[in-house]
């Protein structure tokens, strides 16, 4: 079985961040890095060529794959700005309808710009969606 191809590396963050080259993308890869940070208290390890990734957890499927993943992280991708583990919380049901201007995929949220949407609900989903990986990961035997 094939292991996780998005490792952590050591690539500085902020050099990557600085290279994105859409100026918006750019300018919300380093909001997102500030809030991330600040609400986690993690600091930032790039996964893979393109994730910022605040955290880790260990995952493992009833089909036997598992790897290891960010708790939350972003990537600022050229079409959008790919969110991961936001959709994880308890809450994320109900703050998803506030959050604003945003599309779902299997496991990420993807919005455009962070002017379309509400950063204070955004901040509580990173929130919640930390810490309920986190709470999981110490409830584990």
């Amino acid at each position: 079985m094939s292991g996780n191809k998005t490792m952590p590396g050591n690539g500085p963050v902020e050099d990557f961040l600085a290279a994105v080259e859409h100026p918006v993308r750019r300018a919300d890869g380093f909001a997102l890095l500030d809030l991330m940070r600040g609400i986690t208290s993690q600091e930032p390890v790039m996964w893979g060529p393109s994730i910022v990734g605040f955290g880790n957890y260990h995952y493992k499927y009833a089909s036997g794959r598992e790897g290891d993943s960010p708790a939350v992280g972003f990537s600022p991708r050229k079409a959008n700005l790919a969110l991961y583990g936001l959709s994880y919380g308890p809450d994320a049901g109900r703050l998803l309808p506030m959050l604003g201007k945003h599309k779902t995929g299997a496991a990420c949220l993807y919005v455009n710009k962070l002017d379309d949407v509400d950063v204070s609900v955004l901040a509580e989903m990173v929130r919640t969606g930390y810490s309920h990986v986190m709470a999981e990961l110490h409830s584990l035997p």
